[in-house]
């Protein structure tokens, strides 16, 4: 691999690696993207490069998930009972979501990533209070939005911080500390939507070299490293950042990169 490369994965690991920490987003929303157009400029082949973003996306997630949920856990940001009712479920739709994923093709994913970001983004901002009685839902039911949570999360390959985070700040939960259950649930999805990649990718022809299916290992140990070393830091910022800016920081972070993930798969 050209050191130029290993360089800017190493760069985009240490970006995603706040981000995931600061907003609970994993990471995958800000990796997809860049990872789409930088994979285009190696003349990776068109019908597979975004693909490989999300499976290369998904498996770099898992160190970064592991690293924010322990950071938010020690300073009791992390809603636990919440990460366990959903976990059943966002491994089931996680897995199954990418098997739906591997028969699209590049330009459906990329227009969907694009309005479900932007439609985060305009809930994030202008979204009405929730009413004050609201609580987080029993087992069933969180079960069952941990399957909705999984299944976007695959085909958008993020570590489910865009739509866990607006669901815990609509059962009331305080921003911070859905910030830190967030990066927690997204340690399930970054596994199961890593492993669902690797299956669906496995034995295609037209495949970089050092891949296993859609996931590409130099890229996902770079990236890991970097993240793993940052994302306490983004953890640190979210404690500490007022509730308002938070928010807004979410909203057009999600925005940006859904400009950005069609301008890569349409344009580049």
């Amino acid at each position: 691999m050209d050191w130029i490369w290993l360089l800017s994965y190493l760069a985009l690991g240490a970006i995603t690696g706040v981000f995931a920490g600061l907003l609970g987003v994993g990471g995958g929303g800000i990796m997809v993207p860049v990872l789409t157009m930088m994979f285009a400029a190696q003349g990776f082949n068109p019908e597979h490069k975004v693909h490989l973003a999300l499976g290369t996306s998904m498996a770099a997630i898992v160190p970064t998930a592991i690293a924010s949920a322990r950071a938010h856990h020690l300073r009791g940001g992390v809603v636990w009972p919440a990460v366990r009712g959903l976990a059943p479920g966002v491994l089931l739709g996680t897995f199954a979501a990418t098997f739906v994923a591997s028969f699209l093709s590049g330009i459906p994913l990329a227009i969907f990533f694009a309005v479900f970001m932007s439609a985060v983004a305009l809930y994030m901002m202008i979204g009405k209070p929730p009413h004050a009685d609201r609580i987080l839902p029993g087992p069933v039911g969180l079960g069952a939005v941990g399957s909705g949570i999984g299944g976007v999360s695959a085909l958008v390959a993020i570590g489910g911080g865009s739509l866990t985070v607006p669901f815990l700040v609509w059962c009331n939960v305080p921003m911070a500390r859905a910030v830190g259950t967030s990066a927690a649930v997204g340690l399930p999805i970054a596994a199961a939507g890593a492993a669902g990649y690797i299956v669906n990718g496995w034995g295609l022809s037209g495949l970089p070299s050092h891949t296993l299916g859609f996931v590409v290992w130099p890229a996902v140990l770079a990236m890991a490293l970097m993240s793993f070393i940052t994302a306490p830091l983004g953890a640190r910022l979210a404690h500490r950042l007022p509730v308002a800016t938070l928010k807004r920081v979410f909203a057009v972070v999600m925005v940006l990169l859904a400009v950005k993930m069609l301008h890569g798969v349409l344009v580049g």
